[in-house]
């Protein structure tokens, strides 16, 4: 038998077949094969018509049946994982009123920040983790203000992945991860936070019925089995914002584990089981797969905007034929890179350099020393030291790193990547063979009494390779040191 899960991106949806027992990867499709359109009427604006993910979604799960030689009646289980901080609004019959205001939207920071300002920093940080900021309620809180007469018509406001459960079931249900990614949950009262509905005049009877997680949510219904070629009943048993599932997916569940990603932007995610942070804005915290109100596990998640956009603008700009050989030519440098120095912050504002936006530099560029190798070191060097630069404030706020895990993938395939953050912050990465849609498909076969099964059988199906800090870290620390003064120069 086997479990299905699907990854639902802003640019495509993954779908995934596991043998159940096992966990061990079946089938795996991607659709479309261009990227999702994106509609943005206005600047900073970022739509997408939910209705187009159901139909890519309907579409990935008959290629994947017909490509896996699987029936639909083998399926037993169903994991959703979907983009976070989207809203989805519906009447009474189920009809999408608007676009999904996705998650790079940034329409609604002015409201997140003016109910910051409002309701103070105390009483957002101790009961949301978070500012309203520009996430699901404060979204909603837009349309209320500038759309009343699709406002006055909301039945119902959901996050992606709700709304997808719902064209399966016909049901409109959402879980408590869910609703801390909106900051719509109250950490400290452990229920909707009905305070922050009431200062933004929102009816909160709007918010769907909550559910856990690892247990039957929703069934298929006769209408989502037709559309999807799903067997009707087929329970749904799991959902979660990407950044969670992929670190889900990477076996990360316990306090001090962190899941790294190192795509266009970088990402750590680190589990705590302390509810509380000093950190107002450049960390945000949210309700992990695995939290519950007796085990209250939250997802510390730091961004960093310039990270792999970085390695990439020089791979196609320097003629160079591919990643690999990019990291083979890094790799025959000296540590630290003979002075160069790179500073990857050319994609925007740094929440972590509270909001500046100092822009992409080369510093120390010797044109009679330095080559693509050295370019090439350094770029990557500077990229790891802007990681370990964003770790330290989460080590500062009432956390105790143990290990990190990571996709074999991006940024971490280069050894010098991976060896430099190993080395600096004194423990294990580990790298796993494992995807999103994966993590989903076994994440719905699994049992939140279980999970250490659940990562012993994952690790065993997905572990890659370890890096461990080099004894010696004498250069690494020199190099880093150097970047960050020059850093500090720059955003004082």
């Amino acid at each position: 038998m086997f479990s299905l899960g699907l990854d639902i991106g802003s640019s495509s949806v993954k779908a995934a077949l596991t043998e159940t027992h096992t966990g061990k990867k079946i089938a795996f499709v991607q659709e479309p094969k261009d990227e999702m359109e994106m509609i943005s009427v206005k600047s900073s604006w970022a739509e997408q018509d939910p209705n187009r993910w159901w139909k890519i979604v309907c579409t990935a799960i008959k290629k994947l049946l017909q490509n896996s030689g699987v029936d639909s009646s083998e399926i037993q289980r169903i994991g959703i994982a979907y983009q976070m901080h989207g809203l989805v609004v519906v009447d009474q019959s189920g009809e999408c009123l608007r676009n999904s205001i996705i998650w790079c939207d940034s329409r609604a920071v002015s409201i997140g920040e003016k109910a910051y300002k409002d309701l103070g920093a105390k009483k957002c940080m101790d009961h949301l983790l978070n500012s309203p900021a520009n996430f699901t309620a404060s979204k909603l809180k837009w349309v209320k203000e500038n759309e009343p007469y699709i406002y006055e018509k909301i039945y119902k406001y959901m996050l992606p992945g709700d709304y997808i459960a719902y064209k399966f079931s016909g049901e409109m249900t959402t879980t408590i991860n869910g609703l801390s990614e909106g900051t719509i949950w109250d950490f400290k009262s452990q229920k909707v936070a009905q305070w922050l509905f009431d200062y933004y005049k929102i009816d909160s009877s709007m918010t769907p019925t909550i559910v856990p997680n690892f247990v039957t949510q929703c069934l298929v219904n006769k209408k989502g089995a037709e559309e999807s070629g799903l067997k009707q009943g087929t329970p749904i048993t799991y959902r979660a914002g990407d950044q969670p599932n992929n670190a889900f997916s990477l076996h990360v569940i316990n306090p001090g584990e962190v899941a790294a990603t190192g795509g266009t932007s970088g990402v750590v995610y680190a589990l705590t089981d302390k509810l509380q942070s000093k950190e107002h804005q450049r960390i945000n915290h949210f309700a992990h797969t695995n939290y519950s109100i007796e085990t209250p596990i939250v997802g510390k998640l730091l961004c960093i905007n310039g990270a792999g956009i970085q390695y990439r603008w020089m791979k196609n700009n320097t003629g160079a034929e591919s990643y690999e050989k990019m990291n083979q030519l890094a790799a025959q440098q000296d540590i630290g890179s003979d002075g160069l120095l790179v500073f990857p912050f050319g994609n925007g504002a740094e929440r972590m350099l509270n909001n500046q936006n100092i822009k992409a530099r080369y510093l120390n560029l010797n044109l009679n020393q330095h080559d693509l190798g050295s370019m090439y070191r350094a770029t990557l060097e500077g990229i790891a030291f802007s990681f370990i630069y964003g770790i330290k404030f989460i080590e500062e706020d009432n956390f105790n790193l143990a290990l990190i895990k990571a996709g074999n993938d991006n940024l971490f395939q280069s050894a010098v990547f991976s060896q430099t953050i190993s080395t600096l912050i004194g423990k294990e990465i580990q790298l796993f063979n494992t995807t999103g849609a994966i993590g989903a498909a076994r994440a719905s076969s699994s049992n939140v009494k279980e999970l250490d099964a659940f990562v012993k059988m994952s690790t065993k199906n997905d572990y890659f390779k370890s890096y461990t800090p080099e004894k010696d870290s004498s250069k690494y620390e020199i190099a880093f040191s150097n970047w960050t003064n020059e850093l500090e120069k720059m955003i004082n």
